[in-house]
């Protein structure tokens, strides 16, 4: 057995996060841990051990495991953090071991979540890579190779007879399927990697996966792989990919999360109030929004009388502060109108412009008083969330082409 790296931990909000640094080159690789992980069995395997230290020679090689798996933190099945939470364990690690920007690697299951890290993310990612990966789990005539959902639910309800046993190794890593010592060590890594619970909740989330909407968002140099047999002709690829990037200009075009907030009858209310009286409601109501976007981690844009624009990381992160802004400002008398939506923005000083921009305010118009509602980009990016939805049909926006799918945040 090969010598284990230190295991150090960097902390990721509330949870701890389990990850090693192996090699010292000139760029730094993280790599993003597929379905189920454990740093340190990681070097009990030889062939793994290969993989791991050939990156490790040409990039100082980061590894970890995602909450909820391997010697991070463990949470509860339901808690267990999507596809944008990850991302925050992405950036407490590289925070961790002081490095600005680095390549992703994410193979199978990681690749969901390298790819949505560097459209959203392009100023700390100097290259993607993917590797047999996908980018949507959900079949649908379009996208017709995922796994039938019936299949894929009834593996799920299987798992806590199986999990553990050494199990799929024909269909994940069929070259080894036969040999006793791998099967073994297959199975212990996934009996300490994660729970049976947690395992279900993870392959019931990852069913719900579907990046296509971002993936025409992602600025940064990309090389995706998927190939049989020999695993050093893949390597090859990445060590010459990676050797080869040079570093390009800051990014001017990012994946952004918009939300619109605007006040339901508001030339009523002014009227109503008058000048000095409607003037005290916006400095409360825009105390309330600020309050809420710290909270929720957004980023004040632009305010137009009674209008608001703000910007988030992650989509998650905008309809919980939408929400709560929306019930907090019913103190005020007031009542808003909401919308928010996923897509890529042009940065122009502190200004974000585009078609996105646009989408999200005429999102924000359909809205009903009281009402918070999304777009189907960021309905399908929250998936395995523990946010609900309310399908408010298909609808028409203003100067945008196309037909909208719009979702009532529950």
């Amino acid at each position: 057995m090969a010598m284990i790296p230190e295991t150090k931990y960097a902390k990721s909000g509330e949870v701890y996060i389990a990850y090693q640094a192996v090699g010292d080159g000139p760029r730094d690789l993280v790599l993003i841990p597929p379905f189920v992980s454990h740093v340190e069995i990681y070097w009990e395997e030889p062939s793994l051990v290969r993989f791991l230290t050939r990156l490790a020679s040409f990039a100082r090689l980061i590894v970890f495991d995602k909450c909820g798996t391997g010697l991070s933190d463990r949470v509860a099945p339901h808690a267990l953090p999507d596809l944008e939470q990850r991302m925050d364990d992405v950036h407490a690690v590289l925070d961790a071991v002081g490095a600005q920007k680095a390549a992703l690697l994410g193979p199978p299951e990681g690749g969901p979540m390298s790819a949505l890290f560097a459209a959203t993310y392009p100023e700390r990612t100097t290259a993607l890579i993917l590797y047999g990966t996908f980018a949507s789990t959900i079949r649908d005539a379009a996208y017709p190779w995922p796994m039938d959902p019936g299949e894929r639910q009834k593996i799920i309800a299987a798992l806590p007879q199986t999990w553990g046993q050494g199990l799929y190794t024909d269909l994940l890593a069929p070259s080894r399927s036969a040999d006793p010592q791998f099967r073994t060590w297959w199975a212990r890594l996934k009996r300490l990697g994660a729970s049976p619970g947690a395992t279900m909740a993870l392959r019931q989330m990852n069913g719900q996966i579907d990046l296509r909407p971002v993936l025409p968002t992602i600025r940064v140099p990309t090389l995706v792989l998927h190939r049989l047999g020999d695993q050093d002709a893949g390597l090859d690829e990445v060590e010459e990919f990676l050797t080869g990037v040079l570093e390009g200009p800051e990014p001017d075009r990012v994946l952004a999360t918009v939300l619109f907030t605007d006040i339901v009858s508001s030339t009523e209310r002014a009227a109503e109030l008058g000048d000095h009286g409607w003037r005290q409601l916006l400095e409360g109501y825009y105390g309330i929004v600020r309050r809420e976007l710290a909270r929720f981690r957004g980023r004040e844009v632009d305010t137009a009388r009674d209008g608001f624009l703000a910007t988030f990381d992650g989509p998650a992160w905008a309809i919980r502060c939408a929400c709560t802004t929306r019930d907090a400002v019913r103190a005020l008398g007031i009542k808003l109108r909401t919308g928010v939506h996923t897509g890529e923005c042009a940065i122009m000083g502190e200004k974000l412009v585009g078609i996105a921009v646009h989408i999200g305010a005429r999102v924000a118009a359909r809205a009903e008083p009281d009402e918070v509602l999304v777009s189907s980009t960021v309905k399908d990016l929250v998936s395995g969330s523990v946010l609900h939805f309310v399908d408010r049909g298909t609808h028409s926006l203003k100067g945008v082409p196309g037909e909208w799918r719009l979702f009532a945040a529950a």
